[in-house]
């Protein structure tokens, strides 16, 4: 072969070559990873629910979730710098991340089967069951939703709370349950009188007791529920976002479970009770989009 016919086989190679990287390219990338690229900030979004997620009083997302969020993305390479926190109503969630206001859902949302059909969801960072905030002493007895039922007591949850379903689905009919924006509602409700009993995530009932202070309400033990309501949370996407997410669950399996990543969550109450099971770690999102 002569030299330059050499070269422009070479040269046909080469060329190729870049057309095979620019269509794999085309294919892999989504638009997250193109809104990063093109020097955007990237955007979570997560209602208020102390100590799941909230702000910071300089304007800083915090909280567990949002820390090892935060934390996984600079593994990524995704300084801090370059995120910035967006506070909706819980219910708002879901429907704000599809009509794309935001980037990712960090605000501590158990992956169920219904969400699954309208988000994806990273691999778990953590496993969490739910409990009752109740009266001090707990005078109706309420430990878990049979005793909602029989007592006849309305009970406060947050629209869009997976205890929503839940509920229903242990037989609580729709009189007893009193559906508000978030935690922080639950509580106001206990303390108007609207309401008998809360519920939502353990952690969650835990701060809400301490914010009202006084010794006035209790949480209830979350093993008294039926342990199907124990549940793996991870941080929602959009569906189209796939190459992102395939990223972000490969940083995350370097970072959970060590030093950096209990530190991140442990201010905000995340311990190693809360860490999931590394067996099986990287078919649980799909079980529980599967069950439930």
């Amino acid at each position: 072969m002569s030299i330059m016919r050499l070269f422009k086989y070479l040269s046909t190679i080469s060329l190729a070559s870049l057309l095979v990287i620019f269509s794999t390219t085309l294919v892999t990338a989504d638009p997250l990873t193109d809104r990063l690229d093109s020097g955007k900030k990237l955007r979570l979004g997560y209602a208020t629910s102390v100590p799941w997620a909230f702000t910071t009083e300089d304007g800083k997302p915090t909280g567990f979730v949002n820390e090892l969020t935060l934390l996984v993305l600079e593994e990524m390479g995704i300084p801090v710098s370059n995120v910035e926190g967006h506070v909706v109503d819980w219910a708002g969630l879901i429907p704000g991340i599809q009509a794309n206001r935001y980037d990712l859902i960090t605000g501590g949302m158990y992956i169920l089967k219904s969400r699954c059909e309208n988000i994806n969801f990273s691999n778990p960072i953590g496993i969490f069951g739910d409990a009752f905030m109740v009266p001090k002493g707990n005078p109706q007895g309420i430990n878990n939703y049979q005793d909602v039922v029989s007592t006849g007591i309305t009970l406060a949850t947050g629209a869009g709370f997976n205890t929503v379903e839940a509920a229903k689905k242990e037989g609580v009919p729709d009189s007893q349950m009193l559906l508000v924006a978030g935690e922080m509602e639950v509580l106001a409700a206990l303390m108007a009188g609207r309401a008998d009993a809360g519920i939502m995530t353990h952690a969650g009932a835990v701060a809400q007791v301490e914010k009202a202070g006084g010794g006035k309400y209790e949480v209830t033990n979350p093993k008294d529920l039926p342990v199907w309501t124990q549940n793996h949370v991870g941080i929602g996407f959009r569906k189209s976002d796939t190459d992102f997410i395939e990223r972000f669950n490969t940083a995350m399996l370097k970072v959970i479970g060590t030093k950096a990543w209990m530190e991140a969550g442990a201010p905000h109450g995340y311990t190693i009770v809360q860490l999931p099971s590394l067996l099986g770690y990287n078919e649980a999102t799909a079980y529980s989009c599967a069950n439930k």
